[in-house]
């Protein structure tokens, strides 16, 4: 359902947006307001806020309009808070009621939230629109997930179901019900896809050896495949349109989908109830039969057509309302879809044309006429054609078959007898048998799919079903289709309350909550026991059945003994409406159903006439016999007796005592459907229609109450309040209400279940409002709205006295600042007093100049000091930075400390947690356990004192009893009095009523003269379409031929590749041919896999034949398909796509026969060796694999022979083209020649527009000087302004149609037509005009003049407006060539829009000109001279008209070219997109190409670094082999010198190629940088592209749905075409420059590459030259990095494995809580089975098997165990083994230090050489010394890096024995651990023992108590019978009551209702009721008599 926009996220439609729920102000409103909901008459409900309370009514104030009302109590519904709103889960609400549950769903409804859940319901809301949720993105998003982890879908019930199923291995079953329309067919549709997405074999299996393949189909298996065609094959022929729906499903479906042990589909099974066959033969109107129907006549072909029969859609009488389209669908196209779909599910050709045959057949029935002969009733038919075209069809003999309808046998005592038959008889008895027959073509059909999905190779191991069926039905008139239909929903609506509340106390039980257990699902059984019951009394269905036996029984005698019956019981009444319109009423749980018993004898027996039966048995047709084959079973028509006019008579007889009626059938297929939904987990969707109006965005409220009533949703609910639906978790409950108990709850830690207690002690809430469970606490309905008011409140006070603090504080401080300034300012004046005082004393002014001086002499001695201060402060500072660089290093050293104690700290965190939880969990069990046996103890208890209450309650009854008949006498007067009030008040009720009915019925008046006005309207609609589209009809076709020759220069382009392909089909048939064989091996070998599960080898042999012979059968039937594939091939020769279609059908046929010839070859290969019948077999199969090969050659022969006349053919079609290309070049040439005389023409209308402009300017200016003249004329001429206004707004919208040249042509068309009319009622109007102008003739010589100067402007506006539309022509040619150059098209098509605006605001002012002279006539003309010359110029006038119609019908025509013109262009862009697309493609490719250059790029510079590696290797090595060879060579000097010589070259070129490789770094980023902005670029084209094609899909079904709004939408789609265009120019261009910059950036990569890698060859070959002097030097240093190395990888292996322990001790860990927690749900369904007599003994029998299970799981974990040590000796054996590698490591790295110390020694030698020979030789050679010297630094700080160098070593090695001992440390604590899981174990087990222990005391406990509850039973029942007998007496009393007052007291209180109060029950009945049922009872009483 999904057409997902540009910019539309799923996500919208799925998950709320919480930061609106969780909203602080919403919360503070709707706790100031008090709000509520009243209901509402309109909204269902609406929000109002408690502005005052009165006794039992409330004042209350509406939140919308702010209305005040009164309204009671009672009628007031609780608001739930705000954080409520949109909850994804309706039973969390706290306030559980209507009301919210209706706002809820539409809160999330206007989200666009379909899907909600109400406790175990899918609620979903028909969107009347596609919605993007339904994509394989969101399967994949739904795929694994728990349902609470994402938001409602039907995927996630798919999912659960499905995951349940793989886990429970339990069978589940999804439930959508709903009314017609909401959505459940769709939704078994999505359920379905899901499956077959997620449990695909194909897919699950092969998903990594999968070709892409180019239809999505191929992905998955063949059976999922199958699975999903299976839907439209069943929509086509049970589907229908209906008034609410287009697609309604008119029957029910169980889809039954088997899976096996690993969870891949294996099969399926559809099972159908309640097929509406009645719609065959009538429809209502607007409403259409079968799909099937109408898609065979629209989509056959001649040659089908023609063998069978067919006609047109109105020549078939069963057909009531001829052809009526469905909107957006086509029949023939849905036929081609159910023709494929046929073909997939293997059906074979003569299959479908026989059904087709029946099909036809069916409407044939329908024709038959039968007339009344004239002197008797008896029957003829005048008419045999249809009858010969029926016989024909079905395989019958006319003759016979007109006499078994007309004059039949009936068997009379022993003899047959012919009777002759009426008209009425024979047209029903035609009409059951078409009825008949479509029911059986409908079962052969489900029957042969059901076939097809079967896989009898791979047994199902358990399966999910999918049950699609109608909801609860109420209607104003219900008939024994609704009666059925409501059964049904009344067993799976005890199934929901069963199963439920069964969860529910589950979940008590699990908690330890106390409950008394209660089946809701026992609160519907009164209502099934009415409908199913047997006998004692028998119920309505057994009733029927008996009625149809009795001789001349009638529905009148059906319902007289229903209510003699079933007249008492509580479910059955009387009806409410009157006894034409109603027989009795039901009360389902969904509501009071009137239903109407007319025809149910017929319906229930469905008779047919049994000698047209036995001649369809006898068909010569085998496929119509075998619908026929089961006569026997069928009720004859024929053979009644005594047949009156209400109904065919009552006698009917049955043939060898095998009749069933319909309701015997249903109630069986029903009570095996609940047996198999009973053996399953249930999932409830439920599916509501949000308005009859198909809209979208719509919902009306009391619809969707009511079927929420009827779906049982808030039956649901009702349940749910009697329990505690509310709970939260203690955490949550604490962390949120804890404000309202600050004092509660003293500091430190506590428990959460007794911080809670505490909470709710000081709450002081009721005992009876909450429970305290285990981990949660449960409250009832509204408590939590009550807590949290309460905490808003507290909220809201704590922050006002925040607030207050806060202000005096401020307040405070600031007041303290003021203090602070006022005493600093006082302490200022007091000094500048001071200053001021001193200022002028002169010992003053000496001091300040003295005061300086006295420090000058300390100066020298203070620089000295601070001189001292500062050398010592450097050396201080010296001191510490040296502190710090140690520091610094010892705090690096401690944080990897720190970070690895971390490390280990957080793994023994986790460890001692999840023990901590082990523990908590069983002793929470241990817990739960014990309040069991407490519970189980307390019950027994409680039974007791129940015992001994009821026997107390006995003796009271008694008591109460005789008190009762001493009081009935005074109450009787006190009930009479009562009695005449209630009549009085019940009248007034009923007027009210009566004034709603009529109300009622004056608004349905009006809505059908609505509909009425609508149908007339939308009838002219299409008689104006019609008309214009006669004229449209030429230009298309044109347009066709046009296309015709495009498409033909594409097709003669990919003829070429057409013929490539084909020869090299011909050189693959050798290679399938071989793949035949091969698949024929594979064959063989399930054959032996099904022949091992048999037990005996007789039973072998037999299966193997018969296998056989199905296989062959299936090869006739390939061989048959190849055959058709190649008849197609003939036929649709003329089309090359078709012909690439067939082929390609032709190609998967021979895969699967290859697929099927190589089982069979494996097959007949392994079973050679077994027995000699199996050689045989082999021999056969190898026949027929030759038989095929020569079958497959002659196909290709004959597909040769085929292609050469195609080749011939397209040979002549090219010479055509050819020829209409040259006719379009010739035709170009006019075009241009016409552009510039076009050019020309605007030229000078740009001249005339300024003359316009000049004349409008003058007019106005005449217009302001009469306009005060002509006011009293305005009155008259209203209607001429009218006509005016018409004209002028559509010149206007002319002006505005000249963008878009194909609107111009159909409002051009329309605009002449109504110019005519126009210009008719101009006349009329002018012609009345005149008659005024005759009459008011005294003011004629006033306006004579002016009258003149009018009409003079008159007439040259009239010239102006004709050079105006000329001008309008030249513009409209202009367009076509425009639109061919769009570039300059566009600036001129602007000159020429503001041009024609200009003129079309002149002729507007014109017009007005006009009028007002028109107007000034009427007015002034009052003389007799003035009217005769006024009246011979609007004659002119008028002639002028008809010169402009004549002149605009030219245009038409003109413009009709245009519009052919047009379309060529409109072709020509298609082409374009169509090179677009495949620029895009080529696009793609180049991206590829890119992305291959890319990565071929990447591996070059992984080799460059590779390279770049080795050279430092090298390098290294070459500084060794330069200390070896300073020690060892004596020309020290030379060997120095040439070595920093060649090291200084390495050197310069490793610096080279690191440049270089950053600069390939640089460029490779930038090349896949450019890729992604390709891969951008493209999905931004992919997505235009889609939109486009989407936006053309679209506005070619809105042209066929709305022709009238169809000049709008066109101007629409060009623009969005046009911006398109220029879009994809844009991005196309944009394209274009990213690959040339990609281009551009990878040759320069290419180029360096190149570059580099002979600078790198280079290199290489220098290295080679070093390679060989340093090859012993190099040894040595080799192998010490492979030592280094070899210990990391042990060590990093040890890590993995390390590692690995650690994952499958958490796996170990997971699988034994999961243990846990199913053991611990098994305890729970344990404790909380099904209450009742047998609850315990199934408890039992659970408890057993689940013990064992859980014994095998103990089993299971303790082998877990076992490995897990075996494991970790594992490890501890390799920890010693690198122990013992470190010991060696530790030795190699004393050698490598002991020779660093060698090193060392030698350099120490070498510099005493090098002193001594300082020492002899310093005047000769002390340049060469001091360049040694030089040397010698260099080589020591060589020395020094290799130091560093082994120090760095030597910290890894530390590192790994850090990280050994981490890992010991791990390995012990995992001992720890695993000796701690070993006590628990132990512990558990006896625990276990323990419990099996009280578990059989608590059964003995039970059997107990079951037989004091026997005895408890039997005493209730005597009571029971007691009570009775009383009633009955007191009804014998009434009646005396009666009899003894007067007859008005009857009279007056016959249409009253009485209550009686009789055991604390009330009954309310209406009088009428009372006095049948105390005459029943007094009837009853003389009968006992």
């Amino acid at each position: 359902m999904s057409l997902r926009s540009g910019t539309e996220d799923p996500e919208r439609y799925l998950f709320v947006d919480r930061a609106v729920v969780y909203n602080p102000a919403a919360q503070a409103d709707w706790t100031a307001k008090r709000l509520v909901w009243v209901p509402s008459e309109r909204n269902g409900f609406e929000a109002a806020s408690i502005r005052e309370e009165r006794g039992d009514e409330v004042v209350v104030e509406l939140a919308e309009n702010g209305k005040k009302s009164i309204v009671n109590k009672d009628d007031i519904q609780k608001m739930n808070p705000p954080k409520f709103s949109k909850v994804e889960d309706m039973a969390e609400l706290t306030c559980l009621n209507e009301a919210s549950v209706l706002h809820n769903l539409k809160d999330r409804y206007y989200s666009g939230l379909i899907y909600t859940y109400s406790g175990l319901f899918c609620v979903v809301i028909n969107p009347y629109k596609n919605l993007p949720i339904y994509s394989e993105n969101i399967i994949e998003m739904y795929r694994g997930k728990k349902r609470h982890e994402m938001p409602p879908h039907i995927y996630a019930i798919s999912e659960s179901a499905y995951r349940c199923m793989l886990q429970d291995r339990e069978d589940q079953s999804i439930l959508c019900t709903g009314e017609s329309g909401a959505g459940k067919t769709e939704n078994t549709k999505k359920v379905i896809q899901y499956l077959a997405h997620v449990a695909s074999s194909h897919k699950g299996r092969k998903d990594h050896n999968i070709p892409e393949s180019p239809k999505p189909m191929k992905l998955q298996g063949e059976l999922e495949r199958q699975l999903l065609q299976a839907n439209p094959i069943l929509e086509s022929f049970g589907n229908a349109k209906t008034v609410k729906n287009d697609n309604s499903s008119r029957f029910g479906k169980f889809i039954r989908v088997n899976f096996d042990v690993t969870g891949y589909i294996v099969g399926a099974n559809i099972e159908t109830y309640l097929l509406e066959k009645s719609r065959a033969i009538r429809q209502a109107k607007d409403e259409r039969t079968f799909h099937v129907f109408y898609q065979l006549l629209a989509g056959a072909g001649e040659h089908l057509k023609s063998d069978l029969l067919l006609e047109g859609f109105n020549s078939y009488r069963f057909l009531s309302n001829g052809n009526i389209p469905i909107p957006g669908q086509q029949d023939k196209d849905n036929f081609q879809e159910t023709m494929e779909a046929m073909h997939i599910m293997s059906f074979s050709h003569e299959e479908i044309l026989a059904m087709l045959k029946v099909v036809s057949s069916v409407l044939q029935f329908g024709n038959i006429v039968f007339k009344k002969e004239r002197n008797t009733d008896q029957a003829s038919m005048p008419d045999n054609t249809a009858a010969q075209k029926l016989c024909h069809l079905l395989g019958m003999n006319v003759m016979e078959f007109t006499r078994a309808i007309l004059s039949p046998r009936i068997k009379v005592g022993r003899d047959y007898v012919q009777k002759a038959q009426t008209k009425e008889q024979a047209d029903f008895a035609v009409e059951a048998l078409a009825k008949a027959t479509y029911e059986r073509l409908f079962r052969w059909l489900v029957h042969r799919i059901n076939r097809a999905l079967d896989r009898t190779k791979r047994q199902g191991a358990s399966f999910i079903g999918i049950l699609d069926i109608a909801g609860f039905e109420i209607f104003l008139l219900n008939s024994f289709e609704q009666l059925c239909i409501n059964y049904t929903n009344e067993k799976l609506q005890q199934l929901f309350n069963h199963t439920m509340f069964i969860l529910e106390q589950e979940e008590y039980q699990r908690e330890g909550i106390e409950w008394s257990f209660i089946d809701f699902g026992l609160d519907l059984q009164p209502c099934i026991d009415l409908i199913e019951r047997p006998a004692n009394p028998p119920g309505v269905l057994a009733l029927l059945d008996e009625e149809c036996w009795f001789p001349k029984a009638t529905d009148r005698t059906f319902v007289e003994k229903l209510t003699q019956e079933q007249g008492t019981h509580t479910k059955f009444q009387k009806p409410r409406q009157l006894k034409d319109k109603a027989d009795f009423c039901i009360i389902h749980y969904a509501g009071k159903v009137d239903y109407k018993a007319d025809e149910w004898l017929m319906k229930n027996m469905d008779p047919l006439n049994d000698n047209v039966a036995t001649l369809l048995h006898q068909s010569t047709d085998k496929f119509v016999a075998e619908l026929w084959k089961d006569v026997d079973r069928i009720v004859g028509l024929d053979q009644v007796a005594g047949m009156n006019e209400t109904a065919f008579g009552a006698t009917y007889k049955t043939k060898k005592g095998m009749f069933r009626t319909v309701g015997q059938l249903y109630k069986e297929s029903l009570t095996k459907l609940m047996a198999t939904l009973r053996n399953t987990n249930p999932n409830f969707v439920r599916c509501i229609i949000p308005n009859h109006e198909k809209r979208a965005g719509k919902l009306e409220p009391h619809l969707v109450l009511d079927q929420l009533r009827c779906n049982g949703v808030l039956e649901g609910i009702r349940i749910c309040r009697q329990g505690f639906p509310n709970r939260i978790v203690f955490q949550e409950f604490r962390q949120r209400y804890e404000i309202l108990t600050p004092n509660a709850i003293p500091k430190g830690f506590m428990d959460g279940k007794q911080a809670c207690e505490r909470m709710i002690q000081a709450l002081e809430l009721d005992p009876n409002l909450f429970r305290i469970g285990q981990s949660k606490i449960f409250f009832r309905t509204g408590v939590l709205a009550h807590l949290e008011e309460e905490r808003d409140l507290k909220i809201t006070d704590i922050i006002i006295s925040f607030q207050s603090v806060c202000r005096g504080f401020l307040a405070r401080k600031a007041f303290a600042k003021k203090q602070q300034q006022l005493s600093a300012l006082k302490v200022l004046q007091r000094n500048c007093a001071a200053y001021l005082k001193l200022r002028h004393w002169q010992w003053w002014r000496l001091f300040t100049k003295v005061k300086p001086l006295l420090q000058v002499t300390r100066q020298e001695e203070e620089m000295q000091a601070k001189d001292e201060e500062l050398i010592k402060v450097k050396e201080r500072q010296l001191k510490v930075e040296n502190e710090l660089v140690d520091m610094e290093r010892k705090h690096q050293q401690l944080l990897e400390e720190k970070n690895i104690l971390a490390e280990q700290l957080q793994a023994e965190t986790e460890l001692f947690a999840e023990a901590e939880e082990m523990r908590a969990r069983l002793a929470s069990r241990k817990q739960e356990l014990e309040e069991i046996l407490h519970d189980l103890e307390s019950r027994v208890e409680e039974e007791e004192e129940r015992n001994q209450s009821m026997q107390i309650e006995k003796k009271k009854m008694q008591s109460q009893i005789q008190d009762l008949e001493e009081q009935l006498d005074e109450e009787e007067a006190a009930r009479q009095k009562l009695q005449l009030d209630k009549v009085t008040a019940e009248a007034k009720i009923k007027k009210l009523e009566e004034d709603i009915v009529l109300l009622e019925d004056q608004n349905s008046k009006f809505l059908k003269e609505k509909k009425l006005l609508e149908d007339r309207i939308g009838e002219a609609t299409t008689l104006l379409t019609e008309e214009e589209e006669k004229a449209k009809n030429l230009s298309k076709m044109k347009n066709k031929q046009e296309m015709m020759m495009v498409d033909l220069e594409e097709r003669l382009k990919k003829e070429e590749k057409t013929r490539q392909e084909l020869e090299k089909a011909k050189r693959k048939l050798d290679a399938e041919t071989t793949d035949l064989q091969d698949q024929i091996v594979e064959f063989q070998t399930h054959v032996e896999e099904m022949k091992s599960q048999l037990a005996k080898k007789e039973d072998e042999l037999q299966t193997v034949l018969s296998r056989s012979d199905e296989e062959a059968a299936q090869k006739n039937n390939a061989l048959k398909q190849v055959r058709e594939l190649q008849a197609q091939l003939a036929e649709l020769q003329e089309d090359l796509e078709s012909e690439k279609i067939c082929r390609s059908k032709a190609e998967k046929l021979k895969r699967d026969l290859s697929e099927e010839l190589e089982a069979l070859k494996t097959e007949l290969e392994d079973t050679l060796d077994t027995t000699a019948a199996q050689q045989e077999l082999r021999t056969k199969r190898e026949q027929e694999v030759a038989e095929l090969k020569k079958a497959i050659e002659e196909e290709t022969k004959n597909h040769e022979a085929q292609i050469q006349e195609m080749r011939q053919r397209h040979g002549s079609a090219l010479e055509e083209l050819s020829e209409q290309l040259e006719q379009a070049k010739r035709f170009k040439a006019n075009l241009e020649k016409n552009k510039q005389t076009l050019e020309n023409g605007n030229k000078e209308l740009v001249g005339e527009v300024k003359s316009l402009q000049q004349t409008k300017a003058e007019s106005e200016h005449k217009r302001k000087k009469l306009e005060a003249q002509l006011q009293e004329f305005m009155a008259r001429a209203t209607e001429m302004e009218r006509t005016k206004g018409d004209l002028a707004e559509r010149s206007h919208k002319l002006q505005a149609e000249l963008d878009n040249v194909s609107v111009l042509l159909e409002e051009a068309e329309k605009r002449n037509i109504k110019l005519v009319k126009d210009a008719e009622s101009v006349g009329s109007q002018l012609q009345d005009t005149q008659e005024l102008l005759q009459e008011e003739t005294r003011q004629k010589l006033n306006l004579g003049s002016r009258v003149r100067q009018l009409e003079e402007e008159k007439n040259t506006l009239l010239e102006q407006q004709e050079e105006d539309e000329e001008a309008r022509r030249n513009l409209e040619k202009q367009l076509q060539s425009v639109q061919a150059q769009l570039c300059d098209t566009k600036k001129k098509l602007d000159e020429d829009v503001g041009a024609m605006e200009c003129l079309e605001e002149v002729k507007r002012k014109l017009q007005k000109d006009v009028e007002l002279t028109a107007q000034r006539l009427e007015e002034k003309a009052m003389a007799m001279d003035k009217m005769e010359k006024t009246k011979t110029r609007l004659q002119q006038e008028l002639e002028d008209l008809m010169v402009d119609l004549d002149h605009q019908r030219q245009i038409v025509s003109n413009l009709e070219k245009k519009q052919k013109k047009f379309d060529q262009l409109l072709a020509e862009e298609k082409n374009i997109s169509a090179r677009y697309a495949e620029e895009r493609d080529r696009a793609e490719a180049e991206a590829r190409e890119k992305e291959t250059k890319a990565l071929s790029m990447a591996r070059a510079l992984e080799e460059a670094l590779e390279a770049k590696e080795e050279l430092e290797r090298f390098n290294k090595q070459l500084r060794a082999e330069m200390e070896d060879l300073m020690s060892s060579k004596d020309d020290v000097g030379k060997n120095v010198h040439e070595l920093e010589k060649s090291k200084r070259a390495l050197e310069q070129q490793v610096e080279e190629m690191r440049t270089q490789l950053e600069e390939l770094e640089d460029e490779l980023q930038a090349t896949e940088d450019a890729k992604l902005r390709l891969e951008v670029n493209m999905q931004a084209m992919k997505a235009q592209f889609d939109r486009d094609l989407q936006a053309r899909d679209e506005q070619g079904d809105e042209k066929k749905r709305a022709l009238v709004k169809q000049v709008r939408e066109m101007e629409a789609e060009l623009e969005d075409e046009r911006k398109q265009r220029s879009q994809a120019v844009a991005s196309k261009k944009k394209l274009e420059m990213d690959l040339n910059e990609v281009e551009g950036q990878i040759e320069a990569a290419n180029k360096g590459r190149d570059e580099a890698v002979k600078q790198l060859r280079k290199l290489q070959a220098q290295m080679k030259d070093y390679q060989r002097e340093l090859e012993e030097a190099r040894a040595s240093r080799d192998e010490i990095f492979t030592q280094s190395k070899e210990n990391e990888k042990k060590l990093k292996s040890l890590e993995a494995e390390i590692l690995q322990l650690q994952e499958d001790h958490a796996a170990s860990e997971r699988a034994r809580r999961h243990a846990e927690l199913e053991r611990d749900e098994l305890a729970d369904e344990i404790s909380n089975s099904a209450s009742g007599k047998t609850s315990l003994l199934e408890e039992k029998r659970r408890l057993e098997a689940r013990i064992t299970q859980l014994e095998e799981e103990l089993e299971e974990e303790q082998g877990n165990m076992e490995l897990l040590s075996e494991r970790v000796r594992k490890s501890t054996l390799q920890v010693d083994a690198l122990n013992t590698e470190l010991a060696g490591e530790r030795s190699a790295a004393q050698k490598s230090e002991s020779a660093r110390q060698q090193m060392e020694r030698q350099n120490k030698e070498l510099k005493a050489k090098l002193a001594e020979l300082e020492g002899a030789v310093k005047s000769k050679f002390k340049a060469s010394i001091t360049a040694l010297e030089a040397k010698v630094l260099q080589m020591e700080e060589q020395l020094e890096q290799e130091a560093k160098e082994r120090g760095s070593a030597n910290k890894i090695v530390r590192r790994s024995e850090k990280k050994l001992k981490e890992v010991m440390m791990q390995v012990e604590d995992e001992r720890r651990h695993a000796d701690q899981y070993k006590e628990q174990l132990e512990k558990s087990n006896s625990r276990m023992k323990q419990l099996k222990r009280q578990l059989e005391e608590a059964e003995e406990e039970a059997t107990r108590a079951n037989a004091s509850r026997r005895k408890l039973q039997r005493e209730l029942d005597d009571s029971i019978e007691a009570t009775e007998g009383l009633t009955r007496e007191v009804n014998a009393l009434k009646s005396r009551l009666r009899r003894s007052t007067p007859v008005s007291g009857f009279s007056s209180g016959r249409s009253g209702r009485r209550n009686l109060n009789l055991d604390g029950a009330s009954v309310e009945m209406s009088d009428d009721d009372a006095d049948s049922r105390t005459s029943d009872f007094n009837d009853t009483q003389v009968n006992a008599e």
